[in-house]
């Protein structure tokens, strides 16, 4: 393969989720990537500044969460808002990745380095999303429930996206499991 065919970001994180699920993550190295991909160690820094942002894609997306609620109409509800930008950007990043996204869930379970990195880019995007919120007028605890919920309603929901065989989108994964929060909340007497 030459080095100089088009897509070198997408060989460099197909190479890597090859390796990383035969040889393991913490046996794998940029050479072997970079070789794997057809490119040189180099290329590979221009795209990632490590292996871990092959899985975990910089800040990709709590960027597209701080676009998404800044460019929206102030006359949208928040939790319309918040159901909306969940699916889009699901909709949007996720099906062309789900087969490494997949292949990628054990591995990042079995190192603990990749555990804490994934729960940082949780952490991360929680509070892009809740920063997103407050700058549009709901108050620091709306927000903050607002953006909890919402992770935490997004990545159970691509937990169980990642292990279904149907070919559903994941807005249609997001949109069950809040139907499933509101059954559950509809039965709540308080």
């Amino acid at each position: 393969m030459s080095r100089w065919q088009p897509d070198a970001r997408g060989r460099l994180e197909r190479a890597a989720v090859d390796l990383f699920s035969t040889q393991g993550y913490a046996a794998t190295t940029i050479p072997e990537i970079a070789a794997r991909a057809g490119l040189t160690t180099r290329t590979f820094f221009r795209y990632f500044p490590d292996k871990r942002e092959v899985i975990f894609d910089g800040d990709t997306i709590p960027t597209l969460a701080r676009a998404f609620l800044a460019a929206a109409p102030a006359e949208v509800p928040p939790m319309q808002l918040l159901v909306s930008g969940m699916c889009s950007i699901a909709d949007e990043r996720f099906p062309p990745r789900r087969e490494a996204m997949r292949r990628l869930r054990p591995i990042i379970a079995a190192e603990p380095a990749l555990r804490e990195r994934d729960a940082r880019k949780r952490d991360d995007l929680t509070e892009a999303v809740r920063v997103g919120f407050v700058e549009r007028g709901v108050s620091e605890h709306a927000a903050s429930a607002l953006a909890a919920f919402g992770i935490g309603t997004l990545h159970a929901a691509l937990d169980q996206w990642l292990a279904d065989d149907d070919t559903d989108l994941p807005s249609r994964t997001i949109l069950r499991c809040i139907a499933d929060v509101r059954r559950a909340l509809d039965e709540l007497s308080v």
